[in-house]
């Protein structure tokens, strides 16, 4: 049963490994914004994912009792890095892409990062 463990332990590193080293190979290389995001919050979310089911893993078979903490970590994880990466990319829109430039969105709705602020809605300037 150990030996089990230790190869699965091993596989899930070495998975994890590999998915960071992608994701961070694919941050540096790829040419656009949009595809530079793609890459770290996908490829190394599962390179994390990996590592900390190993360590779960390890704790519970060789040394008997659970870990939780690798369960906080992959929540908190989980559920900001998507989050993150909206607002980047939701920034790279409204710094370098015009509305127009932009692919139908093919409903009776445009894009919603681009809709007008209402003049109520806009800050005073009290300069």
């Amino acid at each position: 049963m150990e030996l089990y463990a230790e190869i699965f332990v091993s596989a899930m590193l070495v998975m994890g490994g590999v998915f960071a080293l992608l994701g961070s190979f694919g941050l540096v290389k790829l040419d656009d914004t949009m595809r530079r995001l793609h890459a770290p919050t996908k490829a190394t979310t599962l390179g994390v994912g990996g590592v900390l089911l190993a360590s779960m893993t390890y704790f519970a078979v060789f040394l008997g009792h659970v870990s939780l903490h690798e369960m906080l970590i992959a929540a908190f994880l989980f559920l900001t890095a998507p989050i993150t990466a909206n607002f980047v990319a939701k920034a790279h829109m409204h710094r370098d892409v015009k509305e127009r430039d932009l692919p139908p969105t093919g409903g009776k709705y445009g894009w919603a990062s681009y809709d007008e602020v209402e003049d109520d809605a806009r800050p005073i300037d009290t300069k």
